[in-house]
């Protein structure tokens, strides 16, 4: 995401029993088990991968779901112990992932960062963490993740490797494209494609097409995201489609909405219709069509000069995404 939303999730210590540095940090959430749980060596570390703000790790695995559940409907003899284990190790791998990119997005716009005030107090802008000390707390992220990706098939795994091209080019589109929403959700559906194919054996179409319809939907949220440092980015130069679409940006969120479920429908029904299944079918296309509905409840509440209001609408999709799984999971069980 384009930058990193001021988050008060939690409530709030009391200033005087909080340390300097966690006072200084603004970028994260307040409360969290990073603050109350983890060593205090560890907690820049922590922040760096931004383990105190889960929506980013859910909005990384949701897909990965969507593509395990839908060719297991698909193929119903895949099903069993391996589908368990794959929605496990992506979480896990969701994790993982998520935590080096963020630090490899923060190596790449620590120079930006420390012109921003919501996010001038990172572990690396602040100088809290060097770029050394960052790069190597990447590389353990990344080799727990390849650990991961190695109990998956061979073709996953080439996938898996392959998702590391648009995860490290994403940090710099803001600096050359008006849509640095578009290779953000290049790299975050990604496990659309490997969650299907890990579970199925092979890549096949309609996971291609559920990948560009989790494009759409990362496409809706996070320019809501991306309103939120609108001001600062036209400072500092930085692109997205918050400033690219400005007060338009209603008319383009419900066009990228209708993508999503038409392209999301058209997934399922690629998948699943030659089972001759009605019921199954209906099912999965009614969650296809409740995640519209919760894109669309979005949308009636959007207020892109209200930054609270467009933190709470971005971080809602996660319950959007879960929508999608919950009714695939239930199909499973018809």
């Amino acid at each position: 995401m384009t930058g990193s939303g001021q988050t008060p999730e939690g409530g709030a210590p009391d200033p005087q029993d909080r340390s300097a540095e966690d006072r200084a940090i603004q970028d994260r959430v307040v409360g969290s088990w990073v603050d109350t749980k983890a060593p205090d060596d560890l907690k820049p570390y922590l922040r760096l991968s931004r383990a105190d703000r889960p929506i980013g790790t859910w909005l990384l695995l949701l897909p990965c779901w969507w593509g395990v559940l839908l060719a297991a409907l698909a193929y119903p003899e895949t099903r069993g112990a391996t589908t368990l284990w794959l929605m496990i190790a992506s979480a896990l791998g969701a994790f993982l992932m998520r935590g080096a990119g963020c630090t490899w997005n923060d190596i790449t716009d620590r120079d930006i960062d420390d012109k921003v005030e919501r996010t001038r107090n990172r572990p690396l802008a602040s100088g809290a963490v060097t770029v050394r000390e960052a790069l190597i707390w990447m590389g353990i992220q990344m080799v727990a993740s390849f650990l991961l990706l190695l109990t998956f098939n061979g073709a996953a795994i080439f996938l898996g490797v392959l998702a590391l091209l648009p995860v490290a080019i994403y940090p710099f589109a803001k600096r050359f494209t008006w849509w640095p929403q578009a290779f953000l959700g290049l790299a975050f559906n990604w496990g659309a494609l490997l969650g299907w194919t890990a579970q199925a054996g092979h890549l096949d179409w309609p996971a291609v097409v559920l990948y560009i319809a989790g494009i759409a939907w990362t496409l809706f949220y996070d320019t809501i995201y991306a309103h939120q440092d609108r001001e600062d980015d036209a400072l500092i130069g930085v692109r997205s489609t918050a400033r690219l679409f400005g007060d338009n940006t209603e008319n383009w969120l419900r066009g990228f909405l209708v993508a999503s479920v038409v392209l999301m429908s058209l997934a399922i029904i690629y998948a699943l219709a030659p089972l001759a299944q009605p019921l199954v079918l209906s099912l999965t296309l009614a969650g296809a069509w409740a995640f519209g509905a919760h894109l669309n409840w979005q949308l009636r509440r959007l207020n892109i000069h209200d930054s609270a209001v467009l933190l709470s609408l971005f971080r809602s999709n996660r319950d959007a995404g879960l929508i999608v799984v919950l009714i695939l999971a239930a199909a499973l069980l018809v």
